[in-house]
């Protein structure tokens, strides 16, 4: 819990609920469960608790600002009862100068909950006159690679949300928002909003045992919000930044010698950093042509040398609208 937090794309943390378990592959490095279990040991984080004393927090804080929820738990875990969430939702209500940005795993209990009347009754019990939904609270789905979109995005756009958006981090793999988004039948398959996704957050992942994110991915994603007018924030390469396309194979290219002999140049380390090679696994990227595999050297070098342009840039859009 903090007023001043280092997350990027938020500026302050608030956690009623601490501890969590894995339910995808985007959980494996989870960071919280490092913190947590570097002072009170392993499987403490599995434990998940709630705190009564810190629920009311939001009411202290006189400045506007953008709260990012349970930056150590996910609120929907089976372990949180519907009253205590119930709770949550009606302080949001209650503090309507913050803006609270909501992230959650667990799609399923998330629209059915949300969706309920007796749920949005219980709320508006606690929180009398509180709008449904709340306009200040962003609702966000995980999503590291496709299978996780094509699952959890139709249920994002099937919940009541006033701002509906994506962290795609950690980005373990291509995403088509588009495809995620046809999932659903009424949706109108040329745009993604309004009804639909507000806000795009992407990154690679960062610490020990990070896994690469190919920069072409993050690209895609860019070039995607971009056509569909959505805000885009790119919040890092992670641990792992990208030293450059492998091979080169636009139209003046007529040998593969150079390229082999790079091949052959690549070591464990360049420059003391341990370094690999990643495709992009056959996604095709706008502007690039078919059949270049796209494969990279990446180096290990830490988030904040790896850095946060992509392209000679940053991209730090927010959503400006409520889309209810």
């Amino acid at each position: 819990m903090a007023d001043h937090s280092k997350i990027e794309w938020t500026e302050a943390t608030w956690n009623p609920v601490t501890g969590c378990t894995k339910v995808s592959p985007g959980c494996d490095n989870c960071y919280a469960e490092k913190i947590v279990e570097r002072f009170h040991g392993k499987g403490a984080f599995a434990v998940v608790r709630r705190s009564d004393d810190k629920l009311f927090l939001p009411f202290r804080w006189r400045r506007p600002r953008r709260v990012f929820v349970n930056s150590m738990s996910d609120l929907f875990h089976d372990d949180v009862p519907d009253s205590f969430i119930a709770n949550v939702w009606s302080v949001m209500a209650r503090t309507p100068r913050h803006t609270y940005q909501v992230l959650t795993k667990r799609h399923a209990r998330m629209r059915a909950l949300l969706s309920s009347a007796a749920f949005q009754d219980h709320v508006r019990s606690i929180a009398p006159g509180a709008a449904w939904p709340p306009p200040n609270v962003w609702l966000g789905v995980s999503v590291e690679n496709q299978k996780w979109a094509d699952i959890r995005v139709p249920a994002l756009l099937a919940t009541p949300a006033a701002v509906r958006w994506l962290s795609c981090e950690p980005l373990l793999g291509p995403v088509d928002l588009i495809r995620a988004v046809n999932k659903l039948d009424w949706l109108d398959p040329a745009s993604l909003q309004p009804g639909g996704i507000d806000w795009v957050v992407a990154g690679g992942e960062s610490g020990r045992g990070a896994r690469p994110m190919h920069p072409d991915w993050a690209r895609s994603l860019r070039d995607q919000c971009a056509r569909s007018g959505v805000p885009y924030f790119f919040k890092q390469h992670g641990q792992w930044e990208p030293l450059g396309p492998l091979y080169d194979l636009d139209e003046d290219s007529d040998t593969d010698e150079s390229d082999d002999a790079r091949m052959d140049a690549v070591t464990a380390e360049i420059d003391g950093h341990r370094v690999i090679q990643l495709e992009t696994s056959g996604y095709i990227v706008e502007g690039h042509q078919p059949g270049d595999p796209r494969t990279w050297l990446m180096a290990s070098v830490g988030k904040k040398a790896a850095g946060r342009e992509l392209d000679g840039r940053t991209h730090d859009d927010y959503p400006q609208a409520v889309n209810v």
